[in-house]
């Protein structure tokens, strides 16, 4: 049986493989691919409306337990390649 864990975006419980675990290093939010990088992490879907909804509710901030805005930029990108791949567009 896979773990299950809660996405700060939509809130809804999915499978840890569907989900993309995300860590704060330096009031920046960077992906964690493998899931192995310390401290807390915040789990998240692969979309951008999961991943607007986060931004919006702050819910990194909490889940991360930091102060202060957080850079997504790092997201966002990793985001756009993948949209690019999926896609196949430019």
């Amino acid at each position: 049986m896979e773990p299950v864990r809660t996405c700060v975006g939509c809130r809804q419980r999915s499978a840890r493989s569907a989900l993309l675990r995300v860590v704060a290093i330096d009031s920046h939010l960077v992906p964690d691919e493998r899931a192995t990088m310390p401290g807390r992490g915040a789990w998240v879907h692969d979309t951008y409306p999961c991943l607007d909804a986060a931004l919006r509710r702050r819910a990194f901030v909490r889940a991360l337990r930091v102060s202060g805005p957080l850079d997504a930029q790092t997201i966002e990108k990793r985001l756009n390649g993948y949209g690019n791949k999926v896609n196949g567009s430019k």
